[in-house]
């Protein structure tokens, strides 16, 4: 077996190459995605391109919502090889509605970089913004974090940061977060169609699997929301349920979410809608259904 009960790279590929899954969701989710960011950029107050590192690449987009509002830090996902911080402003609208500052991610993406990098930008990302929340009107004592897919996985790694030793800041610098479908177990992926652009070595796949490295509870690690959709494939579910089992047996809390009728492409479209299952159990965590 190369993981688990799979044995051939057919049998993984089936699990997570989302695009020959379902071509059309595919196509459907990146129109949605360029369609509704140009949208809320037409709509809302918003800084494009703020740097936070020294090279290109590490850029945040800042949606703010008025002096003092608490903090969303947004991780795209895209495989960690896909995708920018401006095909994902449209998850501003929904927090900004009610008062929530919105901060998008960019980092570099594999190949060009490893996965460890692309662990460490997001890391330098949030330490940025906890640095110059003032600066957009946001409340460094509030600050949670959501990503989606690859975004879910680079969030779960913040769980895993030693904020004080290595940046300097509070442990609990993180009030909260929610992984949406994430990746939380590397192993597989040297055995599928991805291992090409991340080039994953096994210490990469040791170092940066989230559930390897559980949080200490003492350590002022925030409460887990863990969502995936009703219509996902089975790994990606299983990797949700894994990573949000072994959270709480770690005597961490957490709380799992399944949108109904939601695959992997369309789960996120509830940042549009303050109402919605998804940002109302986001919500909920930062005090404000």
């Amino acid at each position: 077996m190369l993981y688990r009960d799979f044995a051939t790279q057919e049998e993984l590929d089936a699990q997570y190459n989302l695009r020959m899954l379902f071509p059309d969701a595919a196509s459907l989710y990146e129109a949605f995605c360029a369609r509704e960011s140009e949208k809320v950029r037409e709509d809302l107050d918003h800084h494009l391109d703020v740097p936070f590192g020294p090279t290109l690449a590490e850029h945040v987009d800042l949606y703010p919502a008025g002096e003092g509002a608490p903090i969303l830090i947004y991780v795209h996902g895209g495989f960690w090889a896909l995708r920018t911080s401006r095909e994902f402003g449209f998850v501003a609208r929904g927090p900004v509605s009610e008062c929530v500052a919105t901060v998008v991610t960019n980092y570099a993406l594999c190949p060009t970089v490893t996965i460890d990098e692309v662990v460490r930008q997001t890391r330098a990302a949030v330490a940025w913004a906890y640095r110059n929340a003032h600066s957009f009107g946001g409340d460094p004592e509030r600050l949670h974090v959501a990503g989606h897919s690859a975004g879910g996985h680079l969030v779960a790694m913040l769980l895993a940061t030693d904020w004080e030793g290595d940046y300097g800041l509070p442990a609990g610098t993180i009030k909260g977060a929610t992984v949406v479908s994430g990746l939380f177990d590397l192993a597989p992926f040297p055995y599928t169609f991805l291992q090409p652009k991340l080039q994953l070595t096994w210490d990469q796949v040791r170092r940066n699997s989230p559930i390897l490295h559980l949080p200490n509870p003492q350590s002022g690690a925030p409460p887990l929301l863990v969502a995936y959709g009703e219509d996902e494939t089975d790994e990606f579910k299983r990797q949700s349920e894994d990573f949000l089992g072994a959270w709480k047996e770690n005597g961490l809390s957490g709380g799992r979410l399944v949108l109904s009728g939601k695959n992997h492409y369309d789960v996120i479209d509830g940042f549009l809608d303050a109402g919605s299952p998804l940002l109302s159990g986001f919500l909920g965590q930062m005090g404000l259904e």
